[in-house]
């Protein structure tokens, strides 16, 4: 079975206090996103689970990658047969775009469609969330407010983006979760984002804040310019994505020669997310 996993951006993104586990409480708005990677499962007449990956270099370990445990956790949980898996990588990593985050949980839901188990979302769901954060989100794949870890979920309408163009740019930058944590003060008395969400697209500027921010554009310049880049360019709204390095903006009409600019970028128009 081939399915094709989508990239997610965030739109506004809090953090709202460190948990005693060491992670973080968040509040952010998921939204996906047709950046896809293409994921074949098939299954194996053994117990092996074997992993190609093509596309974007990967550097880690199969038995690291996302892809490769979540189809281990559903052996373990649901005695499954082994799986050939062949994981072609379009979604840039290390940009705050999800990319292994939907991976893993698109290898979940084909796991639960191809051996048949009968799993509903809300057990998938907590399947994903063993594997990350994020994950859950890609088992509903709509927009939707993440609260606590950010597994948290609940569907959202955003009138504001009705339709709208999207413009990705992802610079030669990587950045890991954990350096762009490092940098964060949690701030837990922050207005909540979805009140902002009713707002004109034209005033999200002035109240959506992406806090990984703050600390990450003094220490890569490079994000900060970007971001500058797309208000001039006509964006209405423009924002870094998740913890980054992928920044986008939303456009009413993209300029023809946005890609002269940023060869490598990721243009879509009318994206119904609602």
């Amino acid at each position: 079975m081939i399915v094709f996993p989508n990239a997610k951006i965030n739109t506004g993104l809090k953090i709202r206090s460190r948990r005693e586990d060491g992670f973080h409480n968040i509040e952010t708005v998921f939204l996906p996103v047709p950046l896809r990677d293409i994921l074949e499962v098939v299954p194996s007449k053994s117990r092996d689970i074997s992993l190609m990956t093509t596309g974007l270099s990967v550097d880690s370990p199969s038995e690291k990658n996302l892809v490769f445990r979540a189809a281990k956790l559903m052996q373990e949980n649901y005695d499954t047969p082994g799986v050939n898996i062949h994981l072609h990588k379009l979604i840039p990593m290390g940009a705050g775009l999800g990319g292994g985050s939907a991976d893993a949980s698109f290898t979940i839901s084909v796991m639960n469609r191809i051996f048949e188990l009968g799993l509903d979302k809300e057990t998938m769901k907590k399947h994903a969330e063993l594997l990350g954060s994020d994950c859950p989100f890609f088992i509903d794949n709509k927009p939707s407010l993440g609260t606590q870890k950010g597994e948290v979920l609940k569907p959202i309408k955003i009138p504001a983006l009705q339709v709208y163009n999207v413009l990705i740019v992802k610079p030669d930058i990587h950045i890991s979760t954990a350096e762009a944590y490092a940098g964060v003060t949690p701030d837990p008395d922050a207005p909540e984002i979805e009140q902002h969400l009713k707002l004109p697209l034209s005033q999200w500027k002035d109240f959506l804040v992406n806090d990984f921010e703050k600390s990450l554009f003094p220490k890569y310049p490079q994000l900060k310019a970007i971001k500058s880049r797309l208000y001039e360019l006509g964006a209405e709204y423009a924002s870094m994505s998740g913890s980054g390095a992928a920044l986008y903006g939303f456009f009413k009409d993209i300029p023809e020669t946005v890609k002269e600019e940023f060869p490598d970028c990721f243009v879509w128009s009318e994206c119904d997310v609602t």
